[in-house]
């Protein structure tokens, strides 16, 4: 817990902090930020400019979708919906900044994460380069790793402690008393 007290003039304002999981929660909303990020990135993507999506995924120069087989118009859009559906997840609990929220979005990062990357750990195209498939594979196990971190990270309460309001003290102010004489002593 961390007090602060600050002078009001009249009197005295007492501020506590209870920082109850305070660097959890942080790292929950660093985590699904990141997250919906990806998954609206990648989503709006492949869904709305599918080829494009197969033809330079993820950009920068990069090429990891064409490589790996011929284009399916049909299946590229599922694959941005699937992103979208996971982003939904993922905004919901960032909204909502709730811990079991959050777990749930953990999970189904992980449940799509850990056989998206058994697949691509065990299947490198022949025309990707080492450089290209080494970024793909750290790119595929950030999914599951952030997904990990969401369910072992979030915080037993479902939602952040309430802040106690401040308290403040106000003092009598010196001034005339009401027999009009003042606080001095008399002379």
């Amino acid at each position: 817990m961390r007090i602060s007290l600050h002078g009001t003039g009249d009197g005295l304002r007492v501020r506590m902090r209870l920082d109850v999981n305070r660097r959890r929660w942080l790292a929950v909303q660093i985590i699904l930020g990141v997250l919906l990020a990806v998954a609206l990135f990648t989503g709006l993507w492949a869904t709305f400019a599918p080829h494009s999506f197969y033809t330079s995924f993820p950009g920068f120069g990069m090429r990891w979708v064409q490589p790996d087989g011929p284009y399916n118009h049909h299946l590229t859009g599922d694959v941005g919906a699937f992103f979208l559906a996971l982003g939904a997840v993922t905004a919901a609990a960032l909204w909502f900044l709730d811990s079991l929220l959050a777990r749930v979005a953990g999970l189904a990062w992980l449940v799509f994460g850990v056989p998206h990357l058994i697949y691509h750990a065990f299947h490198k195209p022949e025309a990707m380069g080492g450089v290209s498939f080494t970024l793909s594979l750290l790119s595929v196990l950030l999914l599951p790793a952030l997904g990990a971190a969401l369910i072992l990270v979030a915080p037993r309460e479902r939602t952040r402690v309430p802040e106690p309001n401040d308290l403040t003290f106000r003092f009598p102010r010196r001034g005339k008393s009401a027999r009009g004489l003042g606080n001095r002593p008399p002379r």
